[in-house]
């Protein structure tokens, strides 16, 4: 069985509304390598639902339901699979946690940010679901505040 993590911002179409619908079919992929590897899901294969946009977090676990198919009413040529939820995760995982862990170096999560469907290694799964059964890392904020002036002066728009 290999895994996956699917991304989707949750304005669009959130883990809830798998939940709440039993099943979907995913599609409208058109990168090439996600359109490979979401042509490389088998029936049986389990991911992870990952939010992006502003949430950024893995939040939910998928089931493959179906073999890969040509998207008919696509007329750019994708493809589509059909999925159904397995669970939420215990507690959403956020990137800034995944990118933190030493665990996930070299992760595509991480190194192709903007791929929609990408293979998650058993090491990397097995982490994270080990990391939705501890609690949440405490977060510090400084009680400092910082100036928003800077001592090389007033930046000019586009300069960085």
């Amino acid at each position: 069985m290999a895994h996956w993590l699917v991304k989707e911002e949750p304005t669009h179409y959130a883990f809830d509304d798998l939940a709440r619908e039993g099943s979907t079919e995913w599609s409208g992929v058109h990168n090439a390598l996600a359109l490979r590897h979401l042509r490389s899901m088998r029936p049986g294969d389990e991911g992870i639902y990952y939010h992006s946009g502003g949430v950024r977090a893995a939040v939910g676990l998928f089931k493959v339901l179906g073999t890969p198919y040509a998207d008919r009413s696509d007329p750019r040529g994708s493809w589509a699979v059909r999925v159904g939820p397995l669970r939420p995760l215990r507690r959403p995982i956020p990137l800034s946690e995944i990118r933190a862990d030493a665990v996930f170096a070299g992760f595509d999560l991480l190194r192709i940010s903007r791929l929609s469907i990408l293979p998650v290694s058993a090491a990397h799964w097995a982490r994270l679901l080990k990391l939705e059964r501890t609690p949440a890392p405490i977060q510090i904020k400084s009680s400092k505040r910082r100036s928003s002036r800077s001592s090389a002066g007033p930046r000019q728009p586009g300069s960085a």
